[in-house]
């Protein structure tokens, strides 16, 4: 996570990962808005390029090459990427709702979260037929089809695959699939006539937006490669393996793609922002929605109260520029300037097979040169968002020194007057004031607690498991907790605090609750309370409020499930966002179940619970080097409460357990290996690496903690023969709420690794196994 340069005074939030937005994002990179935070809330962490999926369905381009990686461009742009669906928007609150997380607060909103298949009108489609929007949900689908067709049984006859759209995208993706498909079943051996291809659209023609002679082209490339066309059939209907019409007319359709009837998806309705008939948000020409004008919206979403703009990823792509510009002059409290949308633009539309068709206007032409053409455009536009240039702010150091020069200039500014020319952000006369005190705060370097009303107001959110054991708490709050020890019980305790890693303050409070809760899970107890250190930077109040909210609602959602109970803490500002929390737990007074580091003992099977890798990859974020799904995958890892896998080692017999942390796999099994008189062997094939970890590694990238825990290997008995391998070199990598290495008896092991991967633990692995302490001095083994 970077370090903010000057308070936060301003936050312009993204709603959805579309092509507006990734524009946006670039150019608020590339021209920062001192003052202003971005955040982007989206389902996706990779937002495919329409203009290339087609050549990703025919399987001219991989993935990756088709997709925007939000996760690594966010983080280039220094924003916040929260990772949910938005539900709906507080208007009178200005914030955005959120299914799993608390309201997020904006200044001004931007939404770029394209169509929705409006299906419900149809019976059955929306069970039986594979809507195309949203694309980014459209890739499962997509690739189970590419299952179901290699799997399809010859003894069923032709399977038939059927387009429910007629436009330029229902065409291209139909050519595409047929192109794919029957390419896979040659490869397989088998007949590409077994499958069959339909086309239904309830208009007199195809391509009813583009002129007859490209039309017409593609009426001949339909009937050349047999594929079935129905004009004036509007299906009414969808039932299993058949398509019925309006004209009474029946299909078969063993699989069915709908490409048409998309609008708006139904929370926008409660929002009190104009739609149209279709749910669309209607816009100006400077893309504010008409009710609002500190909402703007763009792409398919926005309906352009101008003229008619056809749902095209051109119009996408063009609106980035003039909505960045808005956004930013929004925020200035400056006037907007005017979007003007082209009469007419080329569309360059694929057939599938590197062939392609031009069409503009009345104009159109097709050719090999037409894709070659289309496949050059598209991979530039892709570029401009894969080769990320590197920011002079990257460098170590550079926020430090980039931070005083910025915050010596705003405290001349606001000091003049009420707004700062270095960010043109309009201030009230409360907010200069607060400015002030922020900025004067941090060039001073010392801290402070957080004001009292702000304090109130965010821990007034959130609510405690409440626990009778708790006698003096936050439902009560005083100088100290005054916390009652059950009968036979003793107190287990342990301490973590950590700077933030991420921008998400509300995913980095669950990991930050979840690291602090490992130590007391590890040793078999129970959570009883937690104390809780936060260091915020210090801000606007409404923004320090909305931090803390965020931070500690989701650390009192892991204390909570936890059974543990948040009683107190201190919250003093800083430099870096860090949490840290003091957990108090219980266990039996005569030490029955304790779990312990020593214990282990020789023909005992060593269990490791989650994937390692946290270290590398976070390294590899700060530099913009991993790929956002890498980062997300490690964050899902680290939210998975060690709680439960305890619980089944104790009843599997563990005879040693610890939680992985800062010092990394081979630490932690030496301070297991040393206090129990045993040796270990580990074995590297079987080691659960997270995706990612290992390309990583290669790249050269490791955690700055690595050096010191890579000192340990001097107590490996082979390190030698292993120190080229891949991944090696994550045996010494630091963990941020990592799985459980624990010891189990051998005859145990296969039924622990079963309930534990039941359980959740998909990637519990037996990665090792202990045996006796011999002659040499080193107690670690590596095998293949």
């Amino acid at each position: 996570m970077q370090s903010s340069n000057q308070p936060v005074l301003r936050d312009l939030v993204l709603v959805g990962g579309g092509h507006s937005h990734v524009g946006v994002l670039r150019m608020f990179a590339m021209k920062p808005e001192p003052g202003v935070r971005i955040t982007v809330i989206c389902t996706d962490i990779d937002t495919p390029y329409s203009g290339m999926l087609p050549g990703y369905i025919s399987g001219h381009y991989s993935f990756d090459e088709v997709h925007i990686d939000l996760g690594r461009l966010c983080a280039f742009a220094g924003a916040r990427l929260y990772h949910d669906a938005v539900v709906g928007i507080d208007r009178q609150t200005r914030q955005v709702i959120c299914r799993n997380r608390p309201p997020v607060a904006y200044d001004v909103l931007s939404i770029n979260i394209g169509s929705t298949p409006q299906m419900q009108q149809v019976e059955g489609a929306q069970n039986l037929a594979v809507p195309v929007k949203p694309i980014a949900q459209f890739n499962q689908r997509w690739l189970a089809l590419l299952d179901k067709t290699r799997q399809w049984p010859s003894h069923r006859g032709r399977m038939t695959i059927a387009v429910v759209g007629g436009g330029a995208g229902g065409v291209e993706l139909l050519l595409s699939m047929q192109y794919r498909l029957r390419n896979e079943l040659k490869a397989l051996g088998r007949n590409p006539e077994d499958l069959k291809f339909v086309l239904l659209t309830a208009a007199d023609t195809i391509l009813p937006t583009h002129n007859p002679g490209v039309r017409a082209c593609f009426a001949k490339v339909l009937s050349d490669r047999n594929i079935e066309v129905h004009t004036q059939a509007e299906v009414v209907q969808v039932s299993p393996g058949c398509l019925h019409t309006k004209n009474g007319r029946t299909h078969d359709a063993d699989e069915t793609m709908w490409v048409t009837q998309a609008g708006g998806p139904a929370w926008l309705q409660s929002t009190g922002l104009a739609v149209d008939a279709q749910g669309f948000l209607q816009v100006n020409a400077q893309l504010q929605t008409l009710t609002d004008p500190r909402v703007f919206a763009a792409g398919d979403i926005a309906s352009f109260v101008d003229r008619p703009l056809e749902k095209a990823g051109v119009f996408a792509v063009r609106m980035g520029k003039p909505l960045a510009e808005n956004l930013r002059r929004s925020l200035r409290g400056q006037s907007l300037v005017t979007y003007k949308p082209q009469r007419r633009w080329l569309a360059l539309i694929s057939t599938g097979n590197r062939h392609a068709v031009a069409s503009r206007g009345a104009l159109g032409f097709a050719g090999d040169w037409v894709w070659l053409w289309k496949d050059r455009i598209d991979r530039e536009f892709m570029r401009r968002f894969s080769d990320l240039p590197e920011m002079a702010n990257s460098h170590p150091g550079a926020p430090v020194r980039t931070a005083r020069r910025s915050l010596g200039q705003w405290w001349k500014d606001i000091q003049t007057q009420n707004q700062a020319p270095t960010t043109r952000l309009s201030l009230s006369a409360e907010e200069s004031l607060q400015a002030i005190s922020a900025i004067a705060m941090r060039c001073g370097g010392c801290g402070a607690k957080v004001g009292a009303n702000i304090l109130s107001r965010a821990l007034g959110h959130l609510q405690p498991v409440d626990r009778p054991d708790v006698l003096i708490g936050l439902h009560s709050p005083d100088d100290a907790a005054v916390v009652r020890v059950p009968p036979g019980m003793a107190v287990v305790q342990t301490v973590d605090f950590f700077r933030a890693f991420i921008d998400d303050p509300y995913v980095f409070g669950k990991v930050a609750a979840n690291h602090a809760l490992g130590d007391i899970f590890a040793m078999g107890a129970e959570a009883q309370t937690a104390t809780a250190v936060v260091t915020v930077p210090p801000g606007l109040e409404k923004k320090v409020e909305d931090l803390l909210t965020q931070m500690m609602g989701g650390a009192i959602e892991v204390l909570n499930a936890a059974g543990c109970a948040l009683v107190g803490g201190h919250t003093g500002e800083g430099a870096e966002l860090a949490l840290g929390f003091a957990i108090n737990g219980l266990i039996d007074e005569k030490m029955a179940g304790v779990m312990r580091k020593g214990g282990m003992q020789a023909g005992d099977v060593l269990l490791l619970t989650k994937p390692i890798g946290t270290g590398t990859l976070f390294a590899a974020h700060a530099r913009h080097a991993a790929k956002g799904r890498w980062i997300d995958a490690a964050l899902q890892s680290m939210l998975l409460s060690n709680q439960t896998g305890a619980q089944i080692l104790q009843a599997h017999g563990a005879t040693a357990c610890t939680d992985l942390t800062g010092f990394g796999l081979l630490g932690h099994l030496i301070e297991m290996t040393r206090p129990s008189g045993v040796d270990a062997e580990l074995q590297l094939s079987t080691l659960p690496l997270l995706d990612g970890a290992v390309d990583c590694v290669k790249a050269g990238i490791v955690s700055s903690l690595q050096p010191a825990n890579v000192r340990l290997r001097r107590a490996l008995r082979n390190a030698d023969e292993w120190v080229n391998d891949p991944r090696y070199p994550l045996l010494f990598d630091p963990q941020t709420a990592g799985g459980l290495l624990a010891s189990v008896p051998a005859a145990r092991a296969a039924a622990c690794v079963q309930a534990l991967q039941a359980a959740g633990y998909v990637h519990t692995a037996i990665i090792g196994r202990i045996t006796a302490q011999g002659e040499a001095l080193e107690p670690v083994a590596l095998k293949l």
